[in-house]
């Protein structure tokens, strides 16, 4: 499991995508959602603008992130 820190109260999920380093640039944070399954707390999601709080687990692949506030 990561961990990943938000600054502020939310990040969406294409912030988070963009800002995990999963796409290089805003403008391949649509494709990658498209392409790839999400879980936003166990539930499928692929919506950019989802907002992801404190506490939360988001799961890319194999990979499972928990975030945390800063």
């Amino acid at each position: 499991m990561k961990t990943f820190k938000i600054n502020g109260e939310f990040i969406t999920l294409g912030q988070f995508v963009k800002a995990a380093g999963l796409v290089s640039s805003g403008g391949m944070v649509k494709p990658f959602l498209e392409d790839n399954k999400i879980f936003y707390n166990g539930a499928l999601e692929n919506r950019r603008g989802k907002k992801i709080y404190p506490n939360d687990k988001v799961q890319i692949g194999k990979d499972v992130y928990t975030f945390t506030h800063d």
